[in-house]
């Protein structure tokens, strides 16, 4: 028989949110896989269990490694518990690589459900819940990270991120510079933590608070673009618009025709404004 894969939530601030089953879990696993072995003393120190299981490491850096030695745990009909530093395994954490492999060898998953900065942020930023969608950390580097930000630039959800204290700054400028410096958008940064802070406004007076430098774990929430009608679509949008496309590796000239579908107007009206556009040396 084979074992089971548990993925444990664990508390992203307060030490008391820790989900009941947690301390459960820890005490009576066979292998309890962390992130971090140092914080997971801290917190079973914490929560008043000792794990009577062995205890490995789990990190980006062996993910790889370790994983096929967990599976053939799992195989071997042990009960193995993944907690990462806080929050859910898997969600931009390592368990994605363990979680497949297990499935594949036929391993029961299940998870001890806890606390997530994803939907924390989400409902605390004050923006629309109903559909969002969550982009993890964004590229370092700041023509990547630019790319990505317009791919998403239409995306009508409400959009989720990650961030390093020290990147924000730049993040939420390129997000003022493609998004529009008037777009809604949360920082939410320490959540349940003592210095918490959700810090609401528009993208671009959000970047200038965010340049006077911010310290703490961040989550960043923004608000998806807003339906547009023809009357709406002026040259310059329409020049954005297809800019977008093409750097997602679509030919002008169907750029230009998908564009128009989507504003309702005469390709040659788009045509005519992308033209003027690089006559004056914009695209």
């Amino acid at each position: 028989m084979t074992g089971t894969l548990v993925l444990a939530g664990t508390p992203i601030g307060d030490i008391s949110d820790a989900p009941p089953r947690l301390a459960e879990e820890l005490a009576g696993a066979d292998v309890v896989a962390a992130e971090d072995t140092r914080r997971l003393r801290r917190l079973t120190q914490a929560l008043g269990v000792t794990p009577k299981g062995r205890v490995v490491s789990y990190f980006e850096g062996n993910e790889s490694a370790r994983t096929p030695e967990l599976v053939e745990e799992l195989a071997g009909g042990a009960r193995v518990l993944l907690v990462t530093d806080a929050g859910m395994p898997s969600v931009s954490d390592p368990g994605y690589r363990l979680v497949a492999a297990a499935v594949e060898r036929d391993v029961k998953v299940t998870a001890v459900p806890g606390p997530s900065a994803v939907l924390t942020a989400l409902a605390l930023s004050g923006l629309p819940v109903d559909r969002f969608c969550f982009e993890g950390f964004l590229p370092r580097k700041a023509g990547e990270r630019l790319g990505r930000l317009r791919e998403v630039a239409d995306e009508r959800r409400t959009l989720v991120y990650f961030e390093a204290p020290h990147r924000l700054d730049d993040t939420l400028a390129a997000m003022a510079e493609v998004f529009g410096g008037e777009r809604r958008a949360a920082v939410c940064r320490e959540l349940t933590k003592t210095y918490e802070e959700i810090r609401r406004g528009p993208l671009a007076e959000l970047a200038a608070w965010a340049a006077e430098g911010v310290r703490g774990e961040i989550t960043v929430v923004v608000e998806g673009a807003p339906e547009k009608g023809p009357e709406e679509y002026d040259d310059a949008e329409l020049v954005r618009r297809v800019r977008v496309r093409e750097e997602a590796g679509e030919r002008r000239k169907e750029a230009i025709a998908s564009v128009a579908a989507e504003a309702g107007l005469p390709k040659r009206q788009v045509f005519d404004a992308v033209v003027a556009a690089k006559n004056a040396g914009s695209v």
